[in-house]
Formats: structure tokens, sequence, C-alpha cells
């Protein structure tokens, strides 16, 4: 009976482990992919609606 107990344990935290793991790489790529992505747009040229004519800001 213990054996099957330390068994079914050991799968268990296993499981935990490369399922944390996994998580550990996935975060952080979406965090640097919104990062990354916010830059872009930043720094892209849009044309913004600007005042003509010598009106004041």
């Amino acid at each position: 009976m213990g054996t099957k107990i330390a068994k079914a344990l050991f799968f268990v935290t296993a499981m935990m482990f490369f399922a944390v793991l996994a998580l550990d790489i996935a975060i952080p790529t979406l965090v640097l992919c919104t990062m990354a992505l916010s830059t872009w747009l930043v720094s892209l040229d849009l044309p913004v609606s600007r005042k003509h004519g010598g009106e004041a800001a």
C-alpha cells in the first residue's frame, strides 16, 4: 500500500514541477513580447491630427 502512495505522490510532484517549469518560461516570454510590441507601436510614424494655421496649442 505504501508503494502505491509513494508512486502517486512522486507522480503528482513531478507533474507540478513540470507545470511550474512551463509557466516559468511562458510568463516572461509573454511579458517580453508585450514590451517589444509596445515599443514597436510607439516607434511607428503614424499620422496624427495636427493643428494648422497658427492655432494655439
